[in-house]
């Protein structure tokens, strides 16, 4: 860990090199070696100062945005960007819920040595931390569904069932009310009777309603569309992003967030977390532009490969084609890179409010625009600190995905990313409810939105490739707006970059690294060819094609298209005065 939070040693782009010889980096002068588009150096010294505030876009870019060396943030790993008031989990317990807090078939029984080691951690060794009651509340409801409504496989192994019927007796007299009711709702899992679980009620109506709710949960059962909502706005904002809650149990509250995703939610309960919040500030603007895709990553980023949707909305905007990206700065459990991430190191402003993002996507000369959770859904962002806690991915993981913070008056599409099987027909189902014209997902490397130009390995392990897509497109002049009645075509494929030309090249590795993703997009939106910028291309132009974009009828022709926005320094401007305008826009 302490690796990790460690900055890089070193910056080495491809327009910025920094020379020093003396292995004190904080006593030294260094110097620039920039690169200029017509290929020359010119070398630039400067006074000494630490490596963690070196600047790290070009000559050019700092002169074009008019930004100070001291506005720049060092690249450094996505690890370093979870916020220091977040409570770290105690790891044997966060090991043991990444085992027993998932699905049916994923789940991993604990051997009777496993579960004695749970039972009996203090948080008092040393470098351990203490176990949160959002860890005992995100554990104890995965014991109590498996032992409920699990099949037979993955239910309470023997060692489980030992380790818990000699403890229980001690654990009733040590754990608070909240976190006996989640371990034994009924009192008659461990089968010695406690009248805690069968009497608990909670404190005040917002838990009152959340025990009702969970006792449905911790039997596998589900729950209404009105009742998760409810559920959610009766508990949420929570205080801070640190996970405290505003007066409701952060066991309670983990419980019902891991247990809704353990039961394999229904349709209906996917509706509730996508919609839950729509209002939350008031009517979505609406972007006057013919054409607006939503792009859905996965909010916890990537952590080995090239992330590329950034760059991709550069280009995809030259020739009109807009794009809203959202996400946050950091968010487990991956905490990979984010674009969020990206875009403070290269000097844009992160903390738009959703009328200035709608101003950036109509703004001739940008088309597209990030909007930070924290500014669009401040109710779901200060579940940061929660979620970090309770390890798995919520319900909230999948539907945050597909969001319009902020709506167009022509067509709308959202494209999403996803891994786990049994997600793909969810996303496009929120997206039909959603009323977007197209709907698409990627089956993208890390489960993320970038397909690849690698050769599939032979050796690939069950379940849909990397490069499946599925999606549809309305058809006719019909308006999507209304879910019944729409007319569309559905679509299933996976992209073969070879089949349009490209060569197989590995993807370019991040391995986390922030600075290294800026590197490789910014490289390739200067024409550098090569895999990234391959990938940029590949993704650019079979989204135009898959959403049924105006011009991209021909598949050929909307990758030609893709090439022309980047090799003729149009997608490099635009990235460029996104970043400048991102301070000025009112």
């Amino acid at each position: 860990m302490r690796a990790l939070l460690t900055p890089e040693p070193t910056l080495s782009f491809s327009s910025i090199q920094i020379n020093s010889r003396n292995p004190n980096p904080s006593r030294t002068w260094t110097s620039l070696h920039f690169l200029n588009r017509d290929g020359r150096h010119r070398l630039v010294g400067r006074k000494p100062r630490f490596i963690a505030t070196r600047a790290v876009l070009d000559s050019a870019t700092i002169e074009q945005l008019g930004l100070k060396e001291s506005d720049t943030r060092n690249p450094s790993l996505s690890s370093t960007y979870r916020n220091s008031k977040l409570l770290k989990p105690n790891q044997t317990v966060l090991e043991a819920q990444a085992r027993v807090c998932t699905g049916p078939t994923q789940t991993r029984p604990l051997s009777e040595e496993q579960t004695f080691k749970i039972l009996t951690v203090r948080g008092e060794l040393k470098d351990e931390e203490q176990v949160s009651k959002a860890q005992l509340g995100a554990f104890f409801a995965g014991m109590t569904i498996r032992a409920n409504a699990f099949p037979e496989a993955t239910q309470w192994s023997e060692g489980e069932r030992c380790a818990m019927k000699k403890f229980w007796p001690l654990l009733v007299r040590a754990l608070p009310p909240d976190v006996i009711f989640i371990a034994d709702p009924e009192g008659s899992i461990m089968g010695l009777g406690s009248a805690v679980g069968p009497q608990f009620v909670g404190n005040g109506t917002s838990e009152m309603g959340l025990v009702g709710a969970l006792r449905e949960i911790l039997a596998g059962g589900h729950l209404g569309y009105e009742e998760i909502q409810g559920v959610l706005k009766d508990v949420l904002t929570l205080k801070l992003e640190d996970g405290k809650s505003n007066g409701v149990s952060e066991s309670l509250l983990s419980a019902f967030l891991i247990g809704q995703r353990m039961n394999r939610e229904t349709d209906r309960e996917l509706k509730a977390y996508c919609l839950a919040f729509d209002d939350e500030l008031g009517p979505a603007p609406v972007a006057d532009v013919r054409s607006l895709t939503h792009y859905g990553e996965p909010y916890d980023g990537n952590t080995r490969y090239f992330r590329s949707t950034l760059f991709v909305a550069a280009v995809r905007s030259c020739y009109g084609e807009s794009s809203l990206l959202h996400g946050v700065e950091w968010m487990p459990p991956k905490g990979g890179v984010t674009e969020e991430q990206m875009l403070k190191i290269m000097g844009a402003k992160t903390n738009l409010s959703l009328h200035q993002g709608k101003k950036l996507i109509e703004a001739e000369e940008v088309g597209f625009a990030y909007i930070s959770k924290r500014e669009a859904r401040p109710s779901l962002y200060s579940l940061i600190g929660l979620r970090k806690q309770i390890k798995k991915r919520p319900s909230l993981a999948t539907t945050e995905k597909v969001q319009q913070f902020i709506r167009a008056k022509g067509r709308e599409s959202i494209v999403a990313g996803f891994y786990n099987e049994g997600y793909e027909e969810p996303l496009l189902m929120l997206m039909k409810r959603r009323g977007v014209h197209s709907g698409l997902v990627v089956k993208g490397e890390e489960g993320a939105l970038s397909m690849t130009t690698r050769l599939r390995s032979a050796s690939t392990s069950k379940g849909l490739p990397v490069n499946h897509c599925s999606g549809f497109r309305s058809v006719g002049i019909e308006s999507a707006c209304e879910v019944d009645g729409v007319s569309r075509q559905s679509f299933r494929l996976e992209v073969n970059a070879m089949d349009y030309g490209f060569e197989p090249t590995d993807t370019p590795r991040t391995d986390r690294s922030v600075s290294k993703n800026i590197e490789l997009g910014l490289a390739a939106l200067r024409g550098e060819k090569g895999p990234a910028y391959d990938r940029i291309v590949l993704n650019a132009g079979i989204v135009d094609h898959l959403l049924g974009c105006d011009g991209a009828e021909d598949v050929s022709l909307a990758l030609e298209r893709a090439k022309e926005a980047i090799d003729s320094g149009k997608a490099h401007k635009r990235l460029l005065n996104y970043i400048q305008m991102s301070h000025k826009v009112k």
